[in-house]
């Protein structure tokens, strides 16, 4: 089913749940502040959507709950998860926003597992869906993915382990031959587009929300060489996509991609009473129709393209639980 179709659905099932509520169960919030936990650093795409729901949730969440941001780094936003999937409070006062990469982290590593299984976290959606963008420095040999596949002198900035700036990178190199040296260590999304602007790395991901934010003629400074991810950005139709180049990539790159791709998903701890659960997903359904919220997000050139709670569950089952068991000894040996 179409994801636009699948997101309408369950938005209006999660509105409709809310309204049925008896009273008691929808003025648990009343008074109450609400912990939005944000697994990024201050000033990056993460934080500045975080940020936006911080502003605009609670006030559809009966009881109108003051929203707290936290910013809470660390591990790809594996210390997030860790944190709301063992220590946080399973009654619905702690939301956090993970990036994609925790959902990795357990596959290449059983271990973590017992800190964060991307399958027993209760999903509320999300409200952009990131599709990720190569993007070439302005003084670097790489303007085409051709060039990457070369032999080349380019560097490429990630962040860390588990962080999808550093995962699309190796598994570029890993899966597609690319041959630009990955540099890890940077601090967040806003260090790595401080160091692109110096010219210190050649290259880094994005994404394509992210980047259609800047001044228009940045992307012609720093253009976008390929787009990443089963579906693609309609605001980018001259960038090739990944699939463009490689129709058939194999189970290896579908897994990796699909795991990365559905992007700054917001969840629940588990164990949360269901009736909160609900709670939440009715706010979340109505906040993406506020008016307010589409106003601020037109003015300041921000992308709203949720993906409903149903499909975050679906992605990150089939990532986590069906992948076969070769193409798992495959992952472990892709990201060092």
């Amino acid at each position: 089913m179409p994801l636009a179709h699948t997101t309408f659905r369950a938005t209006l099932f999660a509105a409709a749940t809310i309204a049925a509520l008896p009273a008691s169960a929808a003025d648990f919030y009343a008074g109450k502040s609400v912990d939005l936990l944000i697994g990024a650093p201050p000033g990056g795409g993460y934080d500045i959507y975080g940020r936006v729901v911080g502003r605009h949730i609670g006030r559809h969440i009966p009881g109108n709950p003051t929203i707290v941001p936290k910013n809470m780094p660390g591990a790809g936003s594996a210390r997030a998860a860790g944190f709301i999937s063992t220590i946080a409070p399973k009654d619905g006062t702690v939301i956090a926003n993970i990036m994609p990469g925790a959902v990795i982290g357990p596959l290449l590593d059983p271990k973590m597992e017992v800190l964060f299984d991307p399958t027993k976290v209760k999903y509320l959606g999300n409200v952009n869906n990131g599709v990720r963008v190569c993007i070439s420095g302005k003084n670097s040999s790489i303007k085409t993915f051709d060039d990457a596949l070369k032999p080349n002198s380019a560097t490429f900035g990630g962040v860390s382990t588990n962080d999808s700036t550093r995962d699309y990178g190796y598994m570029h190199i890993k899966t597609s031959g690319a041959q630009y040296k990955m540099v890890s260590g940077y601090q967040g999304t806003a260090d790595l587009s401080l160091a692109l602007e110096r010219g210190e790395i050649d290259g880094r991901t994005d994404t394509a929300a992210s980047i259609l934010q800047r001044p228009a003629d940045w992307l012609q400074r720093f253009p976008a060489v390929v787009q990443n991810g089963p579906e693609r950005s309609a605001d980018l139709p001259d960038v090739p996509s990944v699939y463009d180049l490689n129709p058939k990539p194999g189970r290896l790159f579908e897994t990796i991609n699909n795991a990365l791709s559905v992007d700054r998903p917001y969840v629940l701890s588990p164990g949360t009473p269901e009736e909160r659960v609900q709670i939440l997903r009715g706010a979340w359904a109505e906040m993406l129709k506020d008016k307010q919220l589409i106003a601020e997000a037109e003015k300041r050139r921000w992308r709203i393209v949720p993906t409903s709670y149903d499909r975050l569950e679906a992605f990150y089952r089939q990532a986590v639980r069906e992948t076969p068991p070769d193409v798992l000894k495959q992952l472990k040996e892709l990201f060092p």
